[in-house]
């Protein structure tokens, strides 16, 4: 949630940021309003508890006959006093519950607008000349990786399974991911994909997300659509030491979306589905310092893109296209020749303060005071999409699939080629 600062301070800003959002700036006089409740209401319950202890401690010095007038009032004040605490719990809780229902504030520089309102800020590699380009699930199935007849058949639709090298593919995206990430300074974890409704809802995914999770209402646990999640409660309820951060882990997780909302898009294939895995970078750092580590990890992801010889381009999404916990988001889209446009691949989003507020995570400083820190995350390789740009952009007239310099060590072949032993 935002800063209580903030929102007092420069309540103008936060509706700002609302508006360029597209969300409802009125949330943030609704919650200078409740702000204002429960100051009053802390006003008048501190005010009846030094009342009540002025009057406890002046009874024992009392004459006789003002005993009773303190006693019978002392009774009064401990009606009173139960009455306010109830005043200023609910208070509180209105208050805490019109806090979070504002969207972070996004930083300088961000786009206003919708879906279609981002900015390109680089394009990086060369557009393959491809005359006819077959789609990654023809390309798959003719090389016995992907079979997504018997994922429907067993799971539903947006399931599938990956065969021979699809699933050796899969293997050598997640080694070549880790190794990198541990190369750069990440702590490679393997990380929960359930988790309690304290770090869904502390990272911001039981809100507009919320359609897009499953929930398992028996444990009351939900199932991750990101190690973000799992990465991002890691340390909630702690105190980090200061001098420690950045700290950065990069997760690898299978990760469960509902897609709701996107019937009838992206149905072919392995683009669009219910379940796939992913290594996800996740740092904590100083606030002070986030946005260069957000252009850190956006660097990093590019690197992993260009080892795999993808063309892709980086946008700066628009407010209005951005999660609610996210300040700023940069996508890295990759050309995805069947369709002859770019497709998001990876994503870095700086969440500053927010979900360190939610999830009580905070950094004691050089004065030896604790403060939130700010939190950071981005996709290395989400591997079914991965996969799909392998596939489009290193096909082969021949049915083949050439396998990047950099993959090859992982994979141990320069070429997919069908009816090859798997």
């Amino acid at each position: 949630m935002i800063d209580v600062r903030l929102l007092r301070d420069e309540p103008e800003r936060v509706r700002a940021s609302q508006r360029a959002r597209r969300a409802d700036p009125g949330l943030v006089d609704a919650a200078l309003a409740a702000d204002e409740a429960r100051r009053g209401a802390i006003g008048r319950f501190e005010a009846l508890r030094a009342e009540q202890r002025s009057i406890g401690a002046g009874i024992p010095s009392a004459a006789a006959d003002e005993k009773a007038a303190l006693l019978a009032r002392t009774k009064d004040l401990a009606v009173d006093v139960k009455a306010a605490q109830v005043e200023l719990d609910e208070a509180e809780a209105a208050f805490d519950a019109a806090l979070r229902a504002i969207d972070n504030v996004i930083v300088d520089g961000v786009p206003e607008g919708g879906e279609e309102d981002f900015v390109v800020l680089d394009e990086i590699g060369t557009l393959p000349d491809i005359a006819d380009p077959r789609d990654h699930l023809a390309i798959g199935e003719a090389l016995g990786m992907i079979d997504v007849e018997r994922g429907v058949k067993v799971s539903g639709s947006r399931f599938y399974y990956l065969t021979g090298w699809g699933a050796r593919l899969e293997l050598a995206l997640v080694n070549l991911a880790m190794a990198q990430a541990i190369e750069t300074g990440f702590t490679p974890m393997v990380v929960p994909a359930l988790v309690r409704p304290a770090a869904m809802e502390g990272t911001g995914f039981l809100g507009q997300a919320a359609e897009n999770v499953y929930r398992l209402e028996a444990d009351d646990l939900y199932l991750v659509g990101t190690a973000e999640v799992p990465l991002a409660g890691y340390h909630m309820g702690e105190v980090l030491d200061g001098a420690a951060l950045p700290l950065r882990y990069a997760g690898l997780s299978p990760c469960f979306r509902r897609e709701a909302g996107t019937y009838g898009k992206d149905t072919r294939g392995i683009f669009r589905v219910h379940q796939f895995d992913k290594v996800e970078m996740f740092s904590y750092t100083h606030p002070d310092d986030a946005e260069a580590e957000h252009e850190r990890l956006l660097g990093w992801e590019k690197r992993f893109l260009s080892a795999l010889e993808l063309p892709f381009r980086v946008i700066d999404v628009a407010a209005g296209d951005l999660g609610a916990s996210a300040a700023r988001k940069f996508d890295c889209e990759a050309w995805i020749p069947s369709q002859g446009r770019y497709r998001e691949l990876t994503s870095a989003s700086n969440c500053t303060t927010f979900q360190s507020r939610r999830l009580d995570i905070r950094a004691r400083g050089d004065d030896g005071r604790p403060a939130p820190v700010a939190t950071l995350n981005g996709t290395l390789c989400a591997v079914t999409r991965t996969i799909v740009a392998l596939l489009e952009n290193h096909q082969q007239p021949d049915g083949s699939v050439r396998v990047p310099a950099a993959l090859q060590p992982h994979l141990g072949v320069d070429t997919l080629r069908p009816g090859e032993d798997r």
